[in-house]
C-alpha cells in the first residue's frame, strides 16, 4: 500500500478478495470458526498478512474477541536496573518462556506514584491494556492488593501473600518448610545452639522463615542469638556471635553472611570449622564468596512459569482462585560442619 496509511482488515480483503470476516476469522483463529474456511482460502490470506507485515489492531482484536493477548507484569521494585535486577531476572525468564508458549506478549508496567515509590493504581495507569497481571515484590501495597482482590481484574501474585479482602491467587516458595529442614538438618549434625540473623516479620517471605525457623527449634536446639535488625557493622555482628557461642548461624540474607565469612577469616576464624554459616535462599546477587553456602534452592524461573500459567486459566475461564507452594530443594554447601565427628 502506498504512503504511511495503516493497513485494515478491509485492505487485506481486497488483496486476499475475500471478505473482511473471513480476514477477521483467519486472524482470531478460533478452531470452530477456521474450519468453516477452506484451507486454500486461509493461506491466501495468510499469505497477504505475511507479504504486507499488516499487525491487527488490539483495540479491535479485543473488541472482537475479548483478549489482546498481552500479559502485564507490574513490580514494586525497579527491574531494570536495580540492585535487586538478577533477583528479578529468574521470574522473568520463567514469565517469558510461559507466555510464549500461551501465545501471549508481555507489558512491564513501570507504574506511577509519589517520588519512587510505585503504584498499580496510580493516575493514567494503562493496567487494562493486558489481560491480566502478575505482580512482583518483596512487599506489597496492602490496600492496592485488596483492591485487586475484591476487582474483577484477573492477577496472580508471584509469592505467597496473606489474605486482603479475601485469598490471593498466587505461586510462591515454600519457605517454612525448606527452613525447617535446614535446622532439623543442622541438629541431627550436632549443632545445639543456633543464632538467627535477620528479621522475624514484614514481609510473607521473611515471616515464613522465621517461622519454620521457631517451629523446628522446638525440637531442642536453642536460640542463644537472634539479630533483627542487621544493617550495622559485620565485625560487630561477628563479635555478638563469637559471645553468643552459637554454632550454627542461620542468614537470612546472602550479603550478610558473605560479610560475616569475610571478616571471620581476617581474624583468624574459620567456616565451618568455628562456627557454621546457613543461607535461608538462594540468593541471587550479593558481594563474592570463595565458598558455597549451605542454603535451599528458591525455584524463581519455575514460580514465574507457574504464575503465568495460573493467570491465562484465571484470564480465559472462571479458575477457582488457587495457592501453589513450591519445594525449595536444599543446597549442600561447603559451610555447615558435623559436631558429632
Amino acid at each position: 500500500m502506498a504512503g504511511t496509511k495503516r493497513l485494515t482488515q478491509h485492505d487485506i480483503a481486497k488483496l486476499a478478495g475475500v471478505s473482511q470476516a473471513t480476514v477477521s476469522l483467519v486472524l482470531n483463529g478460533a478452531p470452530t470458526a477456521l474450519a468453516r474456511i477452506p484451507q486454500e482460502t486461509r493461506e491466501r490470506v495468510q499469505h497477504v498478512i505475511r507479504t504486507t507485515g499488516y499487525v491487527a489492531d488490539p483495540i479491535a482484536r479485543r473488541m472482537a474477541k475479548g483478549l489482546n493477548r498481552i500479559l502485564g507484569v507490574f513490580t514494586y521494585e525497579p527491574a531494570f536496573p536495580s540492585a535487586q535486577a538478577d533477583f528479578f531476572t529468574p521470574f522473568l525468564l520463567g514469565i517469558e518462556e510461559e507466555a510464549q508458549a500461551q501465545n501471549y506478549d508481555l507489558l512491564l508496567l513501570t507504574g506511577a506514584g509519589v517520588g519512587r515509590e510505585r503504584k498499580i493504581f496510580a493516575d493514567g495507569n494503562r493496567l487494562r491494556i493486558a489481560d491480566g497481571c502478575l505482580v512482583l515484590g518483596r512487599e506489597f501495597d496492602r490496600e492496592e492488593l485488596k483492591r485487586l482482590v475484591t476487582g474483577d481484574y484477573p492477577f496472580v501474585a508471584i509469592g505467597r501473600r496473606e489474605d486482603a479482602g479475601g485469598p490471593v491467587p498466587y505461586v510462591g516458595g515454600d519457605y517454612a518448610n525448606a527452613t525447617r529442614a535446614l535446622v532439623e538438618k543442622a541438629w541431627a549434625l550436632g549443632h545445639e545452639k543456633l543464632a538467627y540473623v535477620g528479621p522475624s516479620g514484614s514481609a510473607e517471605s521473611v515471616i515464613d522463615r522465621w517461622r519454620g525457623f521457631a517451629e523446628a527449634i522446638t525440637a531442642g536446639a536453642e536460640l542463644v542469638l537472634h539479630l533483627d535488625e542487621v544493617g550495622g557493622a559485620a565485625d560487630e555482628t561477628l563479635d555478638a556471635i563469637v559471645a553468643s557461642g552459637a554454632t550454627a548461624v542461620f542468614f537470612v540474607e546472602l550479603a550478610d553472611a558473605v560479610r560475616v565469612e569475610a571478616v571471620a577469616r581476617a581474624r583468624g576464624l574459620s567456616v565451618p570449622d568455628d562456627f557454621s554459616a546457613i543461607v535461608l535462599g538462594s540468593h541471587v546477587r550479593a558481594e563474592r564468596s570463595h565458598m558455597q553456602f549451605t542454603a535451599f534452592d528458591i525455584p524463581r524461573e519455575e514460580m514465574g512459569r507457574q504464575a503465568t500459567a495460573m493467570l491465562v486459566r484465571r484470564i480465559e475461564g472462571d479458575a477457582p482462585v488457587e495457592q501453589i507452594l513450591l519445594t525449595c530443594e536444599p543446597v549442600e554447601g561447603q559451610t555447615l560442619a558435623n559436631k558429632r565427628t
